[in-house]
């Protein structure tokens, strides 16, 4: 770089210059629950609704929540943690609740929980599952966009957003982990 380039740009600025910061957003501002009556058309050959109903709706809940947050397309990038904890049953009402917990620069993590109830009780929802997935937002030709930062409301978003970054540490260590392995395992001659 010559003399003059350096005056004009700085000794220390770099010459593609950062984006500006995007405001954050709390999660309040996409929060959202999903509810839906499960039907004899929902169920497994064991006459409870099958996982992947209750699968395909939390995905639904996480993408309409990583939308909102980003503001435009989001993709789901995994899903991990998915817990069935009690069985739902022909006839039960599903919430489906979601929050971002965690983001990057250009991905989210929204936690699920899934709460069900009888249709014509009024007893209290239980909880009958709960999930965590990474969603990537992505611009129009599907590449990988900014999101604004969550901001934690409360003690339990603040709790979320910790245990959301273990989880992210986790995630990494696991695919390293992975990928260093199928590298030796390469490099010794084994095609898997």
């Amino acid at each position: 770089m010559t003399d003059q380039a350096t005056a004009a740009v700085g000794p220390e600025s770099p010459e593609t210059p950062e984006p500006p910061e995007i405001p954050g957003k709390p999660t309040s501002a996409s929060r959202t629950t999903l509810s839906h009556i499960m039907t004899q058309a929902d169920t497994n050959l064991l006459g409870t609704v099958h996982g992947g109903v209750i699968m395909k709706l939390v995905d639904d809940a996480a993408g309409a929540v990583a939308g909102r947050h980003s503001g435009g397309p989001a993709v789901t990038a995994s899903m991990d943690e998915m817990a069935f904890l009690e069985p739902v049953r022909v006839g039960d009402l599903v919430h489906v609740k979601a929050q971002v917990n965690w983001t990057g620069r250009t991905s989210m993590e929204v936690g699920v929980r899934v709460l069900a109830e009888r249709w014509n009780e009024s007893t209290p929802a239980t909880q009958v599952g709960s999930a965590y997935l990474v969603f990537a937002a992505v611009d129009a030709d599907g590449r990988p966009r900014r999101v604004p930062p969550v901001l934690p409301e409360t003690e339990r978003d603040e709790r979320r957003y910790q245990e959301a970054q273990i989880r992210r540490t986790h995630r990494l260590a696991r695919r390293r982990a992975i990928k260093e392995l199928r590298e030796k395992r390469a490099a010794e001659g084994f095609d898997d």
